[in-house]
Parts: structure tokens; sequence; C-alpha cells
């Protein structure tokens, strides 16, 4: 068995390791909703105005999640994940293959929107004030992204992910799991699990 490094660990929240992959792919939805309610909190308050210092620190912050780590989160899924699903076969995996189709439809989608809430983000740190259709812009997108993510990370923590984990052979999800390392240039060691 393998020791995998741990990612960085929230306090107060248990995480998982790279040796636990599709748990580790969970920790990461729940990152992208705190992310995205910090984002939502923070433009439905301020809406456009002046940002405080801990209001700039937290858009700051999750701009640059989804701008560096989110990317990573896809590749997890749509490089590692899902073809190794596809590849497996069975009625299980048939029952999901469709529902993946409009996973990978939604990661274009929210990528998109993910780049007008980054550029709108950027331009308001910059100049300390959004203009007012500019801010109600950015709730938009941000509503927008809130009402896709709700669906589709149910869709992935509920039938994707429990499929996961009963079809793939734990070697397979071993090579998840140092390909998602790999992203992340974290290391690992050999010993506990």
């Amino acid at each position: 068995m393998r020791q995998w490094k741990r990612m960085p660990v929230q306090i107060g929240q248990e995480t998982h390791h790279f040796g636990q992959p599709i748990a580790l792919m969970t920790d990461c939805h729940r990152r992208i909703e705190r992310f995205l309610e910090t984002m939502k909190t923070v433009a439905s308050t301020a809406r456009g105005g002046e940002l405080t210092q801990q209001q700039r620190l937290a858009l700051s912050g999750a701009l640059q999640y989804f701008r560096d780590s989110a990317p990573k989160h896809t590749a997890d899924e749509e490089l590692s994940l899902f073809p190794r699903l596809r590849a497996a076969g069975g009625a299980e995996v048939e029952a999901v293959l469709a529902e993946i189709e409009k996973l990978e439809t939604d990661h274009v989608r929210a990528d998109r929107l993910h780049r007008e809430v980054n550029q709108l983000g950027e331009a308001w740190l910059r100049n300390g004030r959004l203009p007012k259709d500019a801010a109600e812009q950015l709730l938009s997108f941000l509503e927008k992204l809130s009402t896709m993510y709700a669906a589709h990370i149910a869709l992935e923590d509920e039938r994707v992910f429990p499929v996961a984990q009963r079809v793939l052979s734990m070697e397979t999800q071993e090579a998840i799991g140092r390909e998602m390392a790999g992203r992340r240039k974290a290391a690992f060691a050999a010993g506990q699990r």
C-alpha cells in the first residue's frame, strides 16, 4: 500500500489523500461550494462598491482557487476518472455514461462563466469599484454557476462517484490518485494508505 501526501488541510475539516482519489474529488466539491458561496456573499453585500480588506482577501482567494485549482479538479475527472469509467464497461457504468457527457458539457460552461467572473472580479480588485451594470452581471454569472454546480455536484456525488468506487479496482484508483498528485506536483511515499 502507498502513503499519499495529503493536500493542505482546512482546520476543522477532514480531507482525504491521493490514495483515496474519489473521496478527494468529493472534498474538492466542498471547496468549490465554499469558494463560490464566498464570492456570492461578497458580490451581494458590496454590490460593486468599495471592498473591505476582508472582502478583498476573500474575493482574491476565491478567484485564485477557481483560476488555479478548479481546472485541476476538472482534469482529474475528464482525464483520469471518466476515461477509466468508460473503459470499465458494465451495466452500472452504461447507466451513468450519458450523465458523464452532461458533466463534460457542464465543465465547458463553467469554464466560460469562470472566465467572466474572473475578469469582473479582477477589475473590481484593481479599480476598487465596479460599475452598477458590471456588479449586476457578476451576480448573474455567480447565480448561474451556483445553479449549475448544485446539479452537477449532486450528480457526481450521488451517482457517478459511487459507481466509480464500486467498479474501479484499487489499482485503477491508485493510478487515478497518482495522476491527481502529478497535476499538483505533490509527492507521495510508500507505506501506509
